[in-house]
């Protein structure tokens, strides 16, 4: 693809699909047309079938993942109307709800820094795998701008304690602290490790069932607008619905025949 974006797809079947943002010369910058090409891609991977896309892995090409906003068109932003702005914030918003919609895991593979709108890349990723080097900030308070676009991603998944102290001051912080506040998962050393990690998670879940994984993905957002006792009904019709259908009748039989379920394959994962 073009528009700054890399798409290939590896598994059997191409199942895996690897989104690289593919403007190293820029730290992976997010303008106008990658956002808008990300945007395009997850909508339409979202409406792929369970048995054709199992799992999304977002990278960064180079040196850095993602380090935000692109300079040329923030110095450009200057010369834009309210309105003008306020349509550009809305084109990222509606990127990071598509990704953030994706029926499956999306597994964000971070090296070098996550910085202002990287960060929200990170938030809406639902694993995310850091190398232990990586530095990461809310960064915009520097700039005199704020982390607004972003921030009803990054408060759903960091919670309100720590945006109130990381947004305001701008600070970059490691990938310790990024971990300690759930912005990342897992930390590792060096590249080498970071793929290991990320085909371990890919693994994981080529694993599992495919619309079991889809339907766990699911059912934290649907459970988290409810009241609890709504969730109560709502989540025994989920799993009730899951053990009847097919894939939870061949995933019960294959465990009391001690055999592999019908969707595992030795070679599901590709390199």
């Amino acid at each position: 693809m073009s528009d700054g974006i890399r798409l290939e797809r590896s598994g059997r079947g191409g199942t895996v699909a690897r989104i690289t943002l593919d403007r190293p010369e820029v730290r992976n910058a997010l303008d106008a047309a990658t956002i808008d090409a990300l945007r395009r891609l997850f909508v339409q991977l979202s409406k792929e079938k369970p048995a054709a896309l199992r799992v999304v892995v977002l990278a960064g090409a180079g040196n850095v993942f993602c380090a935000g906003a692109d300079i040329a068109e923030m110095r450009a932003s200057a010369e834009l109307t309210r309105e003008q702005n306020e349509a550009d914030a809305m084109a990222l918003s509606e990127m990071l709800d598509s990704i953030d919609r994706c029926p499956v895991p999306v597994i964000a593979r971070v090296q070098g820094a996550a910085l202002g709108g990287g960060m929200g890349l990170c938030a809406v990723s639902d694993l995310v795998i850091a190398e232990a080097g990586a530095r990461f900030g809310f960064t915009e308070t520097r700039l005199g701008i704020l982390p607004s676009v972003i921030a009803p991603f990054v408060v759903a998944k960091i919670g309100e304690t720590h945006a109130r102290a990381l947004f305001p001051g701008g600070r970059r912080f490691d990938a310790i602290r990024a971990t300690r506040i759930g912005l990342v998962h897992e930390v590792v050393e060096g590249e080498p490790g970071l793929d290991a990690a990320v085909e371990a998670a890919v693994a994981d879940i080529l694993a599992s069932g495919p619309t079991a994984v889809r339907a766990a993905k699911a059912i934290v957002r649907e459970v988290r607008g409810l009241p609890h006792a709504s969730t109560r009904w709502h989540t025994a019709r989920r799993i009730a619905t899951q053990r009847v259908a097919a894939e939870g009748q061949e995933g019960l039989r294959a465990f009391l025949e001690r055999r592999r379920p019908a969707w595992q394959v030795d070679d599901e994962v590709e390199s």
